[in-house]
């Protein structure tokens, strides 16, 4: 006779840290099976950027020609070139995951499992977090060795800001495309999140230009962008050179975090377009 079992209920306690960890190793799982698509093919793009503009300015060595704040163009162009490579990968994380749940209609496992939206919320952005950093280290190991100055031998000019900058500006793109992802119910939608805000905020941020140089409306513009000091203090750590306020540069970065982590959670409590 074959022994019976008894299942005793499962005591979660507060935090569900199974759930937590399940949901974000699955995330990275996910992009980490196809990492051909979301990490080096991101990298190639970040490597033909620098090639065109290298070819464009006639600066094949960096050593030579347009000089920005003091240092090279092309050492210049690095730090906001990977900075904005993270930003967008990080984004497409989140939002593609949500999107392609709901179009295959597969959400129920992720809404049904006992996760409360805080840990909802991180396990996704945890995710876009780790693929933005992938994208960045590799993109860094890459680019490095073009830096005629040889900025980024030695952890760049300032390992915190780098860092910081790193992280905080992958996971704020995280959690902003946790939001796209949950308004959009097909991918044209989230097509139309990308081109019409994704794209126009980290090309017109500062990436290939320094905000110095634009007159005083444009500047004043550019500074009201989060993505300018996302990747201008990113571009300090590596290189010292900056064009903004690095204590504003901190705290626009964290307050941009809390709005959209409150936005984030706020939607998924209410189940805004997940279970309605």
């Amino acid at each position: 006779m074959t022994p019976a079992y008894h299942l005793k209920p499962q005591n979660i306690g507060t935090v569900n840290w199974v759930g937590l960890f399940t949901l974000t190793q699955k995330e990275i799982q996910r992009f980490m099976g196809v990492y051909l698509q979301t990490i080096i093919a991101p990298v190639i793009s970040t490597v033909l950027f620098y090639a065109v503009f290298g070819i464009a300015l006639g600066d094949k060595t960096g050593s030579t020609g347009r000089m920005v704040a003091g240092i090279p163009y092309m050492d210049f162009l690095i730090p906001g070139l990977i900075m904005m490579s993270m930003a967008q990968n990080a984004f497409a994380n989140t939002s593609s995951s949500l999107v392609i749940s709901k179009v295959q209609g597969n959400i129920v496992d992720l809404l049904m499992p006992p996760l409360s939206p805080t840990e909802f919320a991180v396990g996704f952005a945890m995710g876009g977090l780790a693929r933005g950093m992938a994208v960045g280290v590799v993109s860094l190991l890459v680019l490095a060795p073009f830096s005629s100055t040889h900025l980024f031998s030695t952890m760049g000019h300032d390992p915190f800001f780098i860092l910081f900058h790193a992280v905080m500006g992958s996971l704020m793109m995280g959690l902003l495309g946790l939001i796209g992802g949950i308004w959009s119910m097909k991918f044209d939608h989230l097509a139309m999140v990308t081109n019409f805000i994704i794209m126009p905020a980290t090309f017109l941020s500062g990436t290939f230009y320094s905000a110095g140089q634009l007159p005083e409306l444009w500047r004043f513009i550019c500074h009201l962008n989060p993505f300018f000091y996302m990747i201008d203090g990113f571009r300090y750590g590596l290189t010292g050179v900056t064009d903004g306020s690095l204590t504003v540069g901190i705290i626009v970065m964290i307050v941009s975090n809390l709005v959209l982590w409150t936005i984030s959670i706020v939607m998924l409590k209410t189940g805004y377009k997940l279970k309605s």
